[in-house]
């Protein structure tokens, strides 16, 4: 449904009738009542409660990858030496945050000895290592559902609490073949879809900033452990925002690339059809020089489809602005302090390099959760979600699970039980359905004409910082802002922009177009650069 624009263009691209439209006032309001009440009652419970975070006193966490790997080829750290300040940093975080589900701490240490033993041979000049090995002796982590041999592969999901995975997914090969070293796994929601990280195994996550808030999903755990500097850098996957909303909630930068670039082989659920198209493993970490070497490292086998060679200077660029997706209903409207560091990260690039940001608005953003969610409807080769919840063999009664969750019987959580009962409400072949997805069309085109070779969008992560725990129960539809671009197959790289009036980050989207990942990340670097980047979420001492 849609709501009439106070201008005289109305907000939306199709033509509703008059009932349809009134319609959508209801549910407008109706869901920014829901969300006031919620924010009323989670305020009262809560009360932006928080558990400090002990401080930071070992000055190897705030290097960047990029500095770490070239101290351990120059010989002026050991890679042993920085594994185990990342291990202590985990065993101090992990107990405010629980966002490490395993740790690997005894394998990862005799891996960093050898990648020493490597550099003191002298048998490899450090320019050999730099272009063969150019992450050697540096420790990782990654998103429980990112498959590394030898460790439990659960994807929060209680039947496959005791499942080892027997080799490494194809990102965490090329990882390792590149000098890193795997670390940990950290915590995810169930099968990954939802946007708050918890789960029956391992429980629920935290955020660094305010504990009582939600790191976010699917790759939650990651972004808190990231951001509170436990890690060098991580790798998440992305199927409707699950890399670039943790990434905006936790304060740090994150790449989802373009469609069909870094493999997907090792990962769970299975991405079968086009759902492997709108799925992407990519890059998360505190530094946003990092984003573009840890690419290139996973997008090799792709390389030739993207230009991350091709230098982009932030002066050269088009930049575009918009601030919301035009007041759709079931969509929470944007804070206020997301406009200002939007309209403050416009200002600074006007300011340094004479650009002028302009406003864009294209009405089909309007239909953004309406657009994804029939794609993925679409999608005829994958399973029933309720049939994913039983690793495909048979399929869970949603029904009955929900009485059973009722009593606290149930092995699965809330948000998963609800995708399953309603997982059948969308038909992409009914007229409205059809309208949809041509839209997707039609909107892929329209910013692919704007942006061009040159354009980069600026556009909101989420409509609100991080949300208290549970509440994204009552504003479950704000995903949006980031699955578009997941069907759009677009590249898109968040930043932030520091800490808004509830204490946690504040941040943006870049979005380029296809094929076009270079530009997003240098305009992440760039407003690194201006605006600050990563804010520690603990005291540095």
């Amino acid at each position: 449904m849609a709501i009439k624009s106070s201008s005289k263009v109305a907000p939306y691209a199709f033509d509703y009738s008059r009932g349809e439209v009134w319609m959508g006032h209801i549910l407008k309001l109706l869901y920014r009542l829901v969300g006031m009440f919620s924010d009323l009652v989670f305020g009262l419970v809560y009360n932006n409660r928080t558990e400090p975070l002990p401080p930071i006193r070992d000055l190897v966490l705030l290097e960047s990858t990029a500095s770490l790997a070239l101290k351990i080829r120059q010989g002026h750290l050991r890679s042993e030496e920085v594994v185990r300040s990342f291990m202590e940093r985990i065993e101090q975080v992990n107990p405010v945050l629980n966002c490490v589900t395993e740790h690997r701490f005894e394998a990862a240490l005799e891996e960093a000895r050898a990648a020493d033993a490597l550099v003191a041979s002298g048998t490899r000049s450090e320019a050999d290592l730099e272009r063969d090995m150019p992450f050697l002796g540096v420790p990782f982590t990654a998103k429980d559902s990112i498959a590394i041999a030898g460790m439990r592969h659960t994807v929060g999901l209680w039947a496959r609490r005791d499942v080892v995975a027997d080799e490494d997914a194809e990102a965490v090969r090329l990882l390792r073949r590149a000098g890193a070293i795997p670390l940990a796994h950290t915590n995810v929601p169930e099968l990954c879809m939802w946007w708050e990280t918890s789960n029956r195994i391992y429980g629920r996550s935290c955020n660094p900033y305010v504990t009582s808030r939600i790191t976010g999903g699917s790759s939650g755990g990651e972004a808190a452990l990231l951001a509170a500097a436990g890690s060098p850098f991580g790798l998440g996957s992305d199927i409707g925002g699950s890399i670039r909303m943790p990434c905006f909630f936790n304060g740090i930068f994150g790449h989802k690339p373009t469609s069909n670039v870094v493999s997907n082989v090792g990962q769970l659920p299975l991405a079968t059809g086009e759902l492997n198209t709108f799925l992407v493993t990519g890059p998360m970490c505190r530094h946003a020089g990092d984003l573009l070497p840890l690419y290139r490292v996973i997008a090799a086998p792709a390389a030739h489809q993207l230009s991350l060679d091709r230098p982009a200077r932030a002066a050269h660029l088009r930049y575009f602005l918009a601030e919301d997706d035009g007041g759709f209903p079931l969509a929470s409207p944007v804070h206020g302090d997301i406009r200002g560091a939007m309209r403050r990260a416009a200002r600074l690039l006007e300011a340094a390099h004479g650009v002028r940001v302009r406003p864009l608005r294209l009405r089909s953003m309007f239909h953004q959760l309406e657009i994804w969610a029939h794609k993925m409807a679409a999608v005829t080769e994958a399973p029933p979600f309720a049939a994913e919840l039983r690793e495909r063999r048979g399929a869970i009664r949603p029904g009955w699970e929900l009485i059973k969750w009722c009593l606290m019987l149930s092995e699965h959580t809330l948000p998963a039980i609800v995708l399953a009962l309603t997982e059948h409400g969308l038909s992409p072949d009914s007229e409205h359905g059809r309208r949809c997805l041509r839209l997707c069309e039609t909107l892929k085109l329209e910013l692919e004409t704007a942006l061009g070779e040159d354009g980069v969008l600026l556009y909101p992560t989420h409509p609100t910082p991080a949300p208290y725990h549970i509440q994204p129960l009552f504003k479950g539809f704000n995903f949006a802002y980031t699955s578009i671009f997941n069907v759009l197959e677009l590249p898109v790289t968040q930043v932030p922009l520091g800490l808004g009036s509830w204490g946690v980050p504040v941040g943006l989207q870049v979005v380029a177009g296809r094929g076009r990942d270079h530009l997003s990340l240098a305009v992440a670097s760039e407003l690194e650069r201006l605006a600050g980047g990563w804010v520690s979420p603990s005291k540095i001492e």
